[in-house]
């Protein structure tokens, strides 16, 4: 293998990171490769003020796909340094460093990149595998990093407030606005979420599904009857920054293409982080709790 990085190589790194999630698939970052090395950075232009006006959801998402280009660079055997920030008011750079054989897992991960996905289906009700679980906790763990299994109680609990935010948020015409900006029933659009992803109106209230047709009521959409006691997990870090939240944005990304691996499908439910008195019952002690 060449000591410079290939550029199969260097653009395979850039399209997983294009793959990675991101708040309403807005997709807010840029990024350039120089040779040496690939900058990352904030595209203000695509933040969302209303529902993350301090960035952390934004940070999250370049966390993620962070993550997904050190993941196709070890798959293809290649080491990478984190350096933040980077140069030219870079969230990050990532330099390749030497070249190493990928592990299995490692391909597993990188192979999961392209086939990861939200899913706004309902769910089967089936029990996720004790040993599964425990692969997630593992992927997220970190520096200050954990992910937590809620049990009913602490589930049921963040469900009512995930339920409290949705109403709060639906009610706002700025959301409301802000929300129809990032939907889409034109099929020319790369970012956005289209109405093939809305997902079924949900006929039980108990679970708030995020309902990104709210201002798409012409859309046609099937109602489907979701599960009434999901599998919730919260990925906690420690701290509140936006370097805490690109960390947690890199676990976050490790636990979905974990998941992923292991044929299990995931949702984002983030109202309650929206909206700040909500948030404060959730994260008591000011950590990004990122939920997912």
């Amino acid at each position: 293998m060449n000591e410079r990085l290939s550029d199969r190589a260097a653009a395979g790194a850039l399209r997983a990171a294009v793959a990675a999630p991101s708040i309403h698939n807005t997709q807010p970052w840029r990024l350039r490769f120089d040779g040496a090395g690939f900058d990352v950075h904030a595209d203000a232009r695509r933040a969302l003020d209303v529902i993350d006006p301090d960035g952390r959801a934004l940070h999250i998402s370049i966390g993620a796909a962070v993550c997904n280009m050190r993941v196709a660079l070890a798959a293809e055997g290649w080491g990478s340094r984190l350096e933040r920030p980077g140069p030219s008011g870079a969230e990050a750079r990532i330099v390749p460093t030497a070249c190493r054989e990928p592990s299995p897992s490692m391909r597993a991960l990188a192979g999961a990149i392209a086939h990861r996905r939200t899913n706004r289906q309902p769910f089967d009700d089936t029990a996720v595998p004790a040993v599964v679980l425990d692969a997630l906790c593992r992927a997220a763990a970190g520096d200050g990093l954990r992910l937590v299994i809620l049990d009913p109680v602490r589930g049921g609990a963040v469900l009512a407030l995930t339920q409290a935010a949705d109403a709060v948020q639906r009610a706002d015409p700025r959301y409301r606005r802000e929300l129809a900006a990032w939907t889409t029933d034109r099929g020319e659009r790369r970012d956005g979420v289209p109405v093939a992803a809305f997902g079924p109106r949900p006929t039980t209230a108990a679970l708030p599904v995020r309902d990104f047709g709210l201002e798409l009521q012409r859309a046609e959409r099937d109602a489907a009857r979701f599960e009434a006691h999901p599998r919730l997990v919260v990925l906690h870090s420690r701290g509140d920054g936006p370097d805490r939240w690109l960390d947690a944005g890199q676990a976050l990304e490790r636990v979905l293409l974990t998941a992923s691996v292991h044929g299990l499908a995931t949702q984002p439910m983030t109202q309650a982080l929206e909206v700040p008195h909500l948030r404060r019952l959730l994260c008591p002690r000011a950590g990004t709790g990122t939920r997912r």
